[in-house]
């Protein structure tokens, strides 16, 4: 009964949020995140897909009144992937692109899901629509990483990280890619570069570092955290 009501009550807390506040994309975000996790918090795991459908439904109103919200799209695309509509995911990713043609976030999630064989093809795309865009340059050292093409992926993660050196999530993906592939010094170099640009941003070093039980960790404690977590 305890969940029940928490969850009316974190629901009422959305609701009343997106009514004030129609134009907050990281609300509407929140809002289906917390319906897709719904069953789970109610211990009903035969409900999963009522969570899926009102999540669905929730970013769908979301980028109704936030059309070209490249954010809105990312989250609903992953949306589908976990809930195992790969060919969903797919046809929604194609939508977004036509609504958001040079959005960096869509552009680098693209190349970054795509089927092995296509992701070339997406890479050289995005470069010419964004080619300062850290995101896609991030993604395309990654594919470079995936593939072991060292040298080129450490210039590419290099230029990544000058660019904007306030993502987090770059310098996770930089310093996880140098310890699978650098050494010592390389590795080294890189988390004091990081903790000299102290990031604030990244949508996974934001999760990890605004977790309750990470707040008193240093730059360099965060580094090691979300490089554990981050996938080349």
């Amino acid at each position: 009964e305890d969940k029940k009501q928490n969850l009316d009550r974190a629901r009422k807390f959305f609701k009343r949020g997106l009514q004030n506040c129609p134009n907050n994309v990281k609300l509407w975000i929140l809002a289906s995140q917390l319906e897709e996790r719904s069953p789970t918090l109610l211990n009903s795991s035969g409900n999963v897909g009522t969570g899926f459908t009102k999540a669905r439904s929730i970013l769908e109103l979301g980028r109704l009144k936030n059309p070209k919200s490249p954010e809105l799209w990312v989250e609903a695309i992953r949306l589908e992937r976990r809930a195992n509509n790969e060919k969903l995911s797919v046809t929604l990713m194609a939508r977004a692109l036509q609504e958001c043609p040079n959005s960096g976030i869509l552009l680098a999630e693209n190349i970054s899901t795509s089927p092995r064989a296509e992701q070339k093809a997406k890479s050289a795309d995005a470069i010419k629509k964004c080619p300062d865009d850290p995101l896609v340059i991030i993604a395309v050292a990654s594919l470079f990483a995936s593939e072991r093409k060292v040298d080129k992926a450490r210039k590419w993660f290099q230029r990544g990280v000058i660019l904007n050196k306030d993502l987090g999530d770059s310098w996770a993906k930089f310093y996880s890619f140098e310890k699978k592939f650098g050494n010592s010094d390389q590795q080294k170099s890189i988390k004091e570069q990081c903790i000299n640009a102290d990031p604030k941003h990244g949508e996974l070093w934001c999760s990890v570092m605004k977790d309750v039980k990470n707040r008193k960790k240093t730059v360099a404690e965060g580094l090691e955290l979300v490089a554990s977590k981050v996938q080349l």
